[in-house]
């Protein structure tokens, strides 16, 4: 028996005396509102009302129910508002810096339309994970290693001149004696300021004979491609962002380098249920080449 219907109907009827506008108060029809409430009264083994052709009059039982029907009515009538108000909590999710605007936007509108409210927060790598570990948000996208992994994007090196080449290879940098000008950099940007990507970075520069200060890390991305924009450097980035700030990428020559993000949730939550809706939209927001395989995998 459906409890909380039953004593819907029970209240509503005795309202309004009436089972026909009772079952409209409680938006049922009349057939149903008799029968849930006849449950009720052979749940009970006594009358709740003295049924009258006109009239549904409270027995002195249905009275004394009465109070605790109506305090159990209105309890689940607040359990269902807060269900809707769960649903409708924004997910605070920690991104990084790389994504666009659009992209971001994208991602925002995608997850509405999966049922999902994002409230993001553009973070740093470290900063991403303090936030998780504090709990300041319900879910973070976090830099991992490749073999870590949900989605990657693979990186390289872009410069504001064709290097009229397939792969850039670092060695092409190192300055020989007869080298004039300044020696060529290679700039990280902050969200490739981690470990897995920049250790292997450097120990390549120093095995190919590069000066140490030719492998920088910018404070910001902005810097850092300014730099490109106007000397001879390049940027490790992804081919999207190459893209999007018009400069010419190459993947490296001497190894394979990449992003590795995964999505983890605060505590003890299960980031899952937004993997599954969002996978996809994730992917393209952080420039992954695994877009439209994270949903199939998933379904």
């Amino acid at each position: 028996m459906d409890l909380v219907g039953a004593c819907r109907a029970f209240v509503n009827v005795s309202k309004h005396g009436s089972f026909t506008d009772g079952a409209a108060a409680a938006r049922m029809s009349q057939p149903v509102a008799s029968r849930r409430v006849a449950a009720l009264e052979e749940h009970f083994g006594e009358q709740l009302f003295e049924r009258t052709s006109r009239r549904a009059v409270l027995t002195p039982f249905g009275r004394d129910m009465l109070p605790v029907a109506r305090q159990l009515v209105q309890a689940a009538d607040v359990l269902l508002d807060e269900a809707e108000a769960a649903k409708r909590k924004p997910w605070r999710l920690a991104v990084p810096g790389i994504c666009s605007t659009v992209d971001l936007a994208r991602l925002v509108a995608d997850a509405r339309g999966h049922g999902v409210t994002l409230d993001l927060l553009v973070a740093a790598p470290a900063q991403r994970l303090e936030l998780l570990h504090a709990q300041q948000v319900r879910a973070a996208l976090l830099a991992v290693p490749p073999d870590e992994a949900t989605w990657s994007v693979p990186l390289g090196l872009a410069g504001a001149q064709d290097p009229g080449v397939q792969r850039v290879y670092l060695e092409t940098l190192r300055m020989g004696r007869a080298c004039a000008g300044p020696a060529r950099r290679v700039w990280i940007q902050p969200e490739d300021d981690v470990p897995h990507i920049r250790d292997p970075l450097t120990r390549l520069r120093d095995a190919v004979g590069l000066r140490p200060t030719q492998v920088v890390a910018g404070a910001d991305l902005t810097t850092a491609a300014a730099e490109v924009l106007c000397t001879r450097d390049l940027l490790l980035c992804s081919p999207a962002q190459a893209e999007e700030l018009a400069l010419n990428w190459r993947p490296l020559g001497e190894t394979t380098l990449s992003r590795g993000f995964a999505l983890a949730a605060a505590a003890d939550g299960n980031p899952q249920r937004i993997e599954a809706r969002l996978g996809d939209a994730l992917a393209r927001c952080l420039g992954s080449p695994d877009a439209g395989t994270t949903e199939g995998a998933a379904a």
